[in-house]
């Protein structure tokens, strides 16, 4: 089974993501919007969320899923079920930490500095002096240090609170065993198909028939509005090209920079630890610090035995046997206190002891690879494009002051914000109201396409507000062309209703056919045409219809052989004659103990759905905002 989930998971992930967010259908804007934009949009133990909230964050979403899915569809990220999706997800967050603050979870400072020590994602922002880089961190993660730490103390808490009721799951073996062997059971089957074209040949369809039709579905036949439309994008691009890049600043930004440009400087250094927990009682700490004072006398005595000492005495498992030794590393990648020592030190120094969270060390520093500065004329074509990212930060939020007033104050043409801002003036044909498959940029927005369909863009074809249609991005575009929907000629679809036709009638005679041999052959197996036999799963259908494996898996093992009847649609009908359960082939110890963690783990996440569903109730946890209509299965967020 894990390996059909790593061979197919891009068709497990749709799986997950259907399960998680069902197949809404169309909502209207309008109901979301009949909202106040400071009105609440939901409550959670008497406070409220806001749409201006809700805004910001699904922002957050949006731009996450963008850089880990750069080729994500628009539409997706525009949609109501996603929106909603985000909404459900703060409400969740929001009763957690509710629980989590009444149950006095808390985290302490050395397991959030121990954590931050740890992250190499957050080494990256350390200067070679050992600084924390507040501007870059805030300028990559769109957060300031202090948010941060927060938003990590949240997640730290609620995850101890939940570790309460998943972390106590117990999986019986037989429990997974008999899960996993449901989710593997196999049938052998025989399949008579009665397809469609077999009867198409019996089927007339009249001139009559054919208008009828047509009159009973107009709806089915309707050409839908279209506009060409020109359209302006100001992004951080557009702004990019108005920064005028000064030699002198650009230089200066290279000295203040010089860490991101270059290596930082890297120190080898070898250690002996005595471990003490930071929780062991005082008389135990005292005992280990006093032996790691004798091993330190030892080694200063005679320094070339410091390996020797290390392999015989170091209880850090990772480097003992290596004599102490922690290869290259730069600053932030140890906690604080063994840091702080180990870059005071000159090659061949030993330390004094060095008390940390994990006991006493003895450090010796090995070996010093210098901080790697590049000179300005090697990196000038880099430093510019980030001088001009940065400088486009700024001049965009001037820019789309002047796009929003030159947009509004000259609405009969966009020539004159393309000429001041030096945009190029785009256009599009074909444009409905919805964004079609594959559109991006502002022909994927749904506030753009809203705007431009709006009764007064229509009539008066003039320019529609600056539109917020991304991160840093605004829009504004005109109709030049409309075409309002209208009925497609019968003469134009007549050919498409006589083929529908032929087929839904054709694909009847199969089933009155198939269910006639059904009840034949159930009676009296002789004559009965099936062909092969096959032996089908849920993992590997042998090309069979799904509905056909599913009727196989449905019918009673311990009543075979048997024949079930399948109504396939316009894809006419199926005899399937079902001859025995076939038991999966046993899997190996390994892949037992994987199946009963993965079990264990889906056991899990229910207690922890159900623990959350008591947690909602108790802090009143409520959605103000409709949800989007749906025919799939049910969000399993709060209501």
């Amino acid at each position: 089974m894990f390996d059909f989930f790593r061979k197919y998971n891009k068709i497990m992930m749709i799986v997950l993501f259907l399960l998680i967010i069902p197949s809404f259908v169309l909502f209207g804007v309008e109901r979301y919007q009949g909202f106040s934009k400071d009105e609440a949009v939901a409550h959670v133990d008497g406070a409220s969320i806001t749409r201006p909230e809700w805004d910001a964050q699904h922002r957050v979403e949006t731009d996450r899923i963008r850089q880990q899915s750069p080729n994500v569809d628009p539409l997706v990220l525009d949609s109501d079920a996603l929106r909603y999706a985000t909404l459900e997800k703060m409400v969740r967050d929001r009763v957690l930490t509710v629980a989590a603050n009444k149950a006095n979870m808390t985290v302490s400072e050395e397991r959030l500095s121990r954590i931050f020590a740890q992250d190499p994602g957050l080494a990256t922002f350390r200067t070679p002096e050992g600084k924390f880089d507040r501007d870059a961190f805030q300028r990559v993660t769109g957060r300031t240090p202090e948010q941060y730490e927060a938003s990590m103390r949240a997640e730290l808490a609620t995850q101890q609170l939940l570790l309460g009721v998943s972390g106590t799951t117990f999986t019986p073996p037989a429990l997974a065993a008999a899960t996993i062997n449901a989710f593997y059971e196999q049938r052998e089957i025989q399949v008579s198909r009665f397809a469609p074209e077999g009867f198409a040949s019996k089927v007339t369809v009249s001139d009559a028939d054919i208008e009828t039709y047509y009159k009973d579905h107009t709806s089915q036949f309707q050409a839908p509005e279209q506009a060409s439309i020109e359209y302006l994008l100001l992004d951080l691009e557009a702004a990019k090209k108005n920064v005028t890049v000064n030699e002198a600043e650009l230089k200066s930004y290279y000295d203040q920079n010089t860490s991101r440009f270059g290596t930082k400087e890297e120190r080898r250094a070898s250690h002996i630890l005595i471990t003490a927990a930071a929780s062991a009682p005082a008389a135990d700490r005292a005992k280990a610090k006093a032996k790691a004072e004798q091993l330190l006398a030892d080694v200063r005595k005679a320094p070339n035995t410091f390996a020797d000492v290390a392999r015989k005495n170091s209880q850090d498992p990772g480097s003992a046997e290596k004599g102490g030794d922690l290869d290259f590393v730069t600053r932030g990648a140890m906690v604080k206190p063994f840091e702080d020592a180990m870059f005071a030190l000159k090659k061949g120094e030993i330390s004094n002891v060095v008390e940390t969270e994990f006991g006493y060390h003895i450090i010796r520093l090995d070996d010093i690879k210098p901080a790697v500065v590049p000179p300005f004329e090697q990196v000038r074509a880099t430093l510019e494009n980030d001088y001009r990212a940065q400088q486009a930060t700024q001049e965009f939020a001037k820019a789309a002051e002047t796009f929003t007033d030159a947009v509004y104050q000259q609405p009969d043409s966009l020539k004159p914000a393309a000429e001041k801002l030096k945009l190029t003036i785009q256009t599009a044909t074909n444009i409905g109201r919805t964004a079609a498959p594959g559109a991006t940029g502002p022909l994927a927005s749904r506030n753009f396409l809203s705007a431009l369909f709006s009764p007064d863009s229509l009539s008066r074809k003039q320019n529609t507000e600056a539109i917020e249609v991304g991160t840093n991005q605004l829009a504004s575009g005109r109709v030049t062309q409309y075409s309002a929907a209208h009925p497609i000629p019968l003469a134009d679809v007549k050919d498409k209703i006589r083929a529908q036709l032929v087929t839904e009638r054709a694909a009847a005679l199969a089933k009155t056919e198939g269910e006639a041999k059904l009840a034949a052959w159930t009676t009296k197996a002789d004559g009965a045409n099936f062909a092969a036999p096959v032996t089908v799963s849920r993992i590997d259908a042998k090309a069979q219809p799904g509905v056909v494996v599913e009727a196989a898996l449905r019918a009673d093992a311990g009543k075979l052989p048997t024949l079930v009847g399948v109504d396939l649609g316009t894809q006419g009908y199926a005899v399937v004659r079902v001859t025995k359960a076939v038991p999966r082939t046993a899997p190996t110890a390994e892949v037992a103990k994987q199946e009963n963690a993965q079990v264990g783990q889906s056991i899990a996440a229910a207690e922890d759905a159900a623990y959350y569903n008591l947690l909602k109730d108790r802090y009143k946890a409520e959605i103000l905002v409709p949800r989007p209509a749906t025919d799939g299965l049910p969000f399993a967020g709060a209501r």
